[in-house]
């Protein structure tokens, strides 16, 4: 009777556990990961410089830089100076007997007219150059602070040394004597050289016997025995010929 009891307790038991309500448990939502947006940097724009052509006709009134102009000399015994002063290129030489030269180097020309207004202390010449070339030679008109001028091919022998061929040399009555304050133009066309101061075309010159067609253009300034000589150079011109 007790056994029955026991079972029938037992199966009692174990039928309240069958029916007992199964506990839900509650999902937590899943929560959305929030990623930042990504930042992208703005492209950084590098500008190129801009480098402004150098006309083929062109005045230089030295106001800017000395890009274009290549410097040398021949001669003398210390290395002059050349700077931009004032608006204008100043060529200090401290050595007697010594050329120096500057040549734009930005294009060479079978014709041109090229021109300077310049001011000099005395003892020195002053000049043009066109048709420059370092295997050819060039063409050099200078006027000295005697009161003459002169015409001069000049070739290189070798690094700093120069050889003079004199073509003309004289005195004319737009120059004066201890006066170096001048505009002076210089046309090389073809097998002609025309000489101009102060505006006025003086001279006409063959060169036909040195076979010179093109070339770079320039100035010049020499010391003679007293120094120091400066030379200084308020403008360049260079212009069809004329």
């Amino acid at each position: 009777m007790k056994r029955l009891f026991f079972l029938g307790c037992l199966v009692l038991i174990v039928s309240c556990q069958s029916i007992a309500p199964t506990p839900q448990v509650e999902s937590t939502p899943p929560v959305a990961a929030t990623i930042p947006p990504t930042e992208t940097a703005a492209p950084t724009v590098t500008a190129s410089p801009t480098v402004t052509p150098i006309p083929f006709y062109f005045t230089d009134e030295f106001n800017a830089d000395l890009g274009a102009w290549t410097f040398f000399q021949t001669g003398g015994a210390q290395s002059p100076t050349a700077a931009l002063e004032n608006d204008s290129l100043n060529i200090n030489l401290t050595s007697p007997d010594l050329w120096y030269y500057a040549i734009h180097t930005a294009h060479e020309y079978t014709g041109v007219f090229v021109s300077a207004k310049f001011s000099a202390s005395p003892g020195g010449s002053v000049g043009l150059v066109c048709d420059y070339s370092e295997t050819n030679g060039w063409y050099e008109y200078n006027v000295a602070s005697d009161g003459t001028y002169s015409i001069l091919f000049g070739q290189w022998l070798a690094e700093g040394i120069a050889q003079y061929k004199p073509i003309a040399d004289n005195a004319t009555e737009y120059l004066k004597a201890g006066n170096l304050n001048y505009e002076i133009g210089l046309t090389c066309k073809d097998d002609v050289l025309l000489l101009h101061i102060n505006g006025k075309m003086f001279r006409k010159i063959d060169v036909a016997r040195f076979e010179l067609t093109q070339g770079k253009v320039g100035v010049t300034a020499s010391s003679f025995d007293d120094v120091p000589m400066n030379a200084l150079f308020e403008w360049v011109k260079v212009a069809p010929p004329q």
